[in-house]
């Protein structure tokens, strides 16, 4: 399974830690200490390296040592933070989501009567319908 360890930076701030990815611009996280800061930094990175690869961008190589913004408050860390990515693909893109549709009121209410579950059986015709395979 594919791992990606980058640096983050976490700096001291009056509310905790601010987190930032010196190789990764734009990829930010916080916490009120610094474990918060830690798992906060993670679950940003894997959003961060999901939205890139979602998107077609070429992931820069991790830094052997990271640039530390000379801004950057006194007392910082420099940290490795690890992600999975192919687990935060796999935990989005099978989280369940919300979607409006519109179908006659007679239609739902026999369904009701039934007991139908709308999601179960929405998602089985889409399967059917665009001819795909339900990821395991």
């Amino acid at each position: 399974m594919r791992r990606l360890t980058y640096f983050a930076v976490f700096e001291p701030t009056a509310e905790g830690y601010g987190v930032y990815f010196p190789d990764l611009p734009g990829c930010v996280s916080s916490g009120k200490d610094f474990e918060q800061a830690q798992e906060n930094a993670t679950e940003a990175l894997g959003l961060h390296v999901y939205g890139m690869e979602k998107d077609g961008d070429v992931l820069p190589a991790p830094s052997k040592k990271p640039h530390v913004d000379p801004d950057t408050a006194e007392g910082y860390i420099v940290a490795p933070v690890t992600v999975f990515p192919e687990l935060v693909k796999n935990e989005l893109d099978n989280r369940a989501v919300k979607t409006n549709l519109t179908i006659p009121a007679w239609l739902k209410e026999l369904a009701e009567a039934e007991g139908v579950n709308f999601s179960k059986v929405l998602q089985a015709a889409l399967i059917d319908y665009l001819g795909v395979r339900a990821p395991r």
